[in-house]
């Protein structure tokens, strides 16, 4: 028998309703409460003996709490066999009765059913996980992404089960993820090279140029920029809002958090050392007598090698690749995120957000949170308990202006 029980919430209701039952001799095979805007809602399954039936009591016990109890018999082989489970955020700016329905339409136009709903932040945007059974993975994920691609929402899917809270370790990529600037780009206004270190950039992330050979093609266009103008370029990149939020919780979780970037060492140390993560690995740009030769030290990070070093730092910190969460946002990183246990596309480009388990156009690194199943006032709590900051956290009411902005 299934007993549900609704109404206004308050202390005792449910130590009423089990007592009841347990002194009916009735067995609970589940359980579930969920209350919204102080409105319960209790669902019990219980095995019953027909003699020593609890419904009366149960009735009486409602009328004098002032909530409804109903119940419905459940008939043997009806008890829902082991489905595979799905966690799917949905995470949006605002997120309207149209986005939502969208998103359960593509649930059951897949097979999907949704089993739970729970909300997991207001603020600085709005997300709900959503339990979903009775799918296929691979039918599931391509509904949802239609649905991403056509209503404007972030949709992010996993497998729900022990592998989805045990996650250890996140590479991050660092230009235009964990920072809001191509730090190339920067550079190449210096050097007066812009346009075309630009069109250079844009070939290369959308995987139309091989990224080796427009590295380095760029690279060369800087050869004579100063240490001095480095350290000024540093002093102006801008973190993502949400950035150090981000990183530093996570820390608090007891994650690794690594940098893997194409970019260049000179300011994925900086970025490590600035936010806390733990290692940093990039390119290494050359330096002469003070000024940039135009060429590369040692192994380039490429694709490949962004997903080989993804392999080599879990094996390092003895974390199994389902543990893994990889976040980036263009074609180099597409690679990584289809190795790691999750891969996260950030403001990505096409051909990375179509091979994503997620993907993210809302402009907070923090959001990501929401995609581990975090909630926004778990996260807040840690944070005021600590005496860390408020909550116009990381630019969310204003993004800061540079890595050095102590005031985020």
């Amino acid at each position: 028998m299934l007993v549900r029980v609704s109404g206004i919430d308050g202390p005792g209701i449910t130590a009423g309703i089990l007592h009841i039952l347990s002194e009916a001799g009735a067995a609970v095979l589940d359980m579930e409460q969920v209350v919204v805007h102080d409105r319960l809602n209790l669902g019990i399954f219980v095995e019953v003996d027909e003699m020593r039936s609890p419904l009366k009591d149960l009735l009486y016990f409602g009328w004098q709490r002032k909530i409804h109890i109903d119940f419905e018999v459940i008939e043997d082989g009806a008890i829902e066999s082991r489905l595979p489970r799905f966690a799917v955020i949905v995470i949006g700016r605002v997120l309207d009765p149209c986005q939502l329905g969208a998103v359960a339409d593509a649930i059951a136009s897949a097979g999907g059913n949704i089993e739970r709903i729970a909300r997991l932040s207001d603020y600085p945007v709005i997300s709900y996980e959503l339990i979903v059974v009775g799918s296929e993975l691979s039918e599931l994920r391509a509904s949802l992404l239609q649905a991403s691609h056509d209503h404007h929402v972030d949709v992010a899917i996993e497998r729900e089960g022990l592998a989805r809270r045990a996650k250890r370790l996140v590479v991050v990529d660092m230009d235009s993820t964990l920072i809001r600037d191509e730090v190339i780009e920067l550079l190449a206004a210096e050097a007066g090279n812009l346009d075309e270190i630009t069109r250079l950039t844009a070939e290369a992330m959308a995987g139309d140029l091989d990224f080796e050979t427009a590295l380095r093609q760029r690279v060369r266009l800087l050869a004579g920029i100063t240490e001095e103008t480095l350290a000024r370029v540093r002093d102006r990149i801008r973190l993502t809002p949400g950035a150090r939020t981000f990183v530093r919780t996570l820390k608090r979780l007891g994650y690794r958090v690594a940098i893997v970037s194409g970019g260049f060492d000179f300011f994925a140390e900086y970025a490590r050392d600035l936010l806390g993560a733990d290692t940093a690995h990039a390119n290494r740009l050359e330096i002469v007598d003070g000024r940039l030769t135009g060429e590369l030290l040692g192994d380039l990070i490429d694709g490949s090698a962004k997903a080989r070093l993804l392999e080599e730092i879990a094996a390092a910190d003895g974390v199994a690749l389902e543990q893994t969460v990889a976040i980036g946002d263009g074609a180099n990183d597409l690679d990584m995120l289809s190795r790691a246990g999750l891969g996260i596309a950030f403001n990505a480009k096409p051909v990375l957000a179509a091979a994503a388990d997620a993907t993210l156009q809302v402009p907070y690194l923090d959001a990501i949170l929401f995609v581990l199943g975090l909630k926004r006032e778990d996260i807040e709590a840690e944070h005021l308990s600590n005496s860390l900051i408020p909550k116009e956290w990381d630019g969310a009411e204003g993004p800061p202006e540079t890595l050095t902005d102590e005031s985020a």
